[in-house]
Parts: C-alpha cells; structure tokens; sequence
C-alpha cells in the first residue's frame, strides 16, 4: 500500500512548487552538510525548501535560502542559524558538467527533495527551466482532463 502524502519511503522534505513552477530536465543526487542540530531537525521534518536554489560558486555547489528550524533540545549555544549557507557534495566532473548547463539560458539549479539513505542527508537537485503561465494552465487543464477520465472509467466499472 503506497501512502500519498509520502510516497517514497525515505522522503523528509518535498519541493512541491518546484513541480509546479519549472520543468524538470535532470535530476542528479546530491549529499548535504549539515550540522549536529540540523540533522535532528531534518530528521523530525522541520525543514522548508520552498523558494530555495543552488548556485555554484568556485566548483563548489552551495543550498541557499533552504530554511531549517532550529532543533529546541540543543539549546542556544549549539543550534543552528535557520537560513545558512548549505555546501552540497558532488563529484567534480558533476558540477563541471553542471557549470555548463546552467549557463545555457533559462536553467537553474531547484531542490527537489530531501531524503535519507542510512545515516546520509541526501537532496535531489533539478535541473529546471522556468515555466510560463501558459504552460502552468496548459499543465492544469491535462491535469483536470485525466482526472475526468479517471472518474468516468471509475464510475463505469462500478456498474
């Protein structure tokens, strides 16, 4: 049995809006630094990735406006800033690869999910081109459709 709010198991954090704002070219894994109360936090589901993105800067790739709450069992002296600068791990020949797609016009690098594996924060990046609102009702009105559909074939098999 799938579970829809949740649908992969792993799963703490999903970018919804990113779905909805940009198209998705590629999607590519990458691991998360976090701090000791940051990772608590995650774990409890207190993180936010909405209006969030990645930037690289010198090969490296940094998370920037990614909120996480503070974990309130660490006190003051060994929380966490909410909205710091988060470095993501990827091989070189990623972020090479990566320098180069984002310098095409219109891509942008959108986190879309944060998950574990074992002990590991991992986050899905996208490689994402802006999406117009043209597209955005183009998307919702297939959306509409396929539920009718859906309805119909449902309403006929109960007969």
């Amino acid at each position: 049995m799938t579970n829809k709010a949740n649908p992969n198991p792993g799963t703490v954090a999903v970018n919804r809006k990113a779905r909805h704002d940009y198209t998705v070219e590629e999607t590519i894994e990458a691991g998360l630094v976090l701090v000791g109360s940051e990772v608590k936090s995650v774990r409890a589901g207190r993180i936010n990735l909405r209006g969030s993105y990645a930037k690289i800067i010198n090969q490296e790739v940094f998370l920037y406006d990614c909120h996480i709450s503070l974990y309130e069992q660490a006190g003051t002296h060994f929380n966490h800033e909410a909205t710091r600068l988060r470095k993501l791990l990827l091989h070189r020949r990623e972020i090479g690869r990566l320098t180069g797609l984002v310098r095409q016009k219109g891509l942008t690098l959108v986190p879309l999910r944060v998950y574990f594996t074992g002990n590991r924060a991992k986050l899905e990046l996208g490689v994402c081109r802006g999406k117009k609102t043209y597209d955005k009702r183009e998307d919702l009105s297939k959306r509409e459709a396929q539920r009718d559909i859906d309805r119909a074939i449902k309403s006929r098999a109960q007969i």
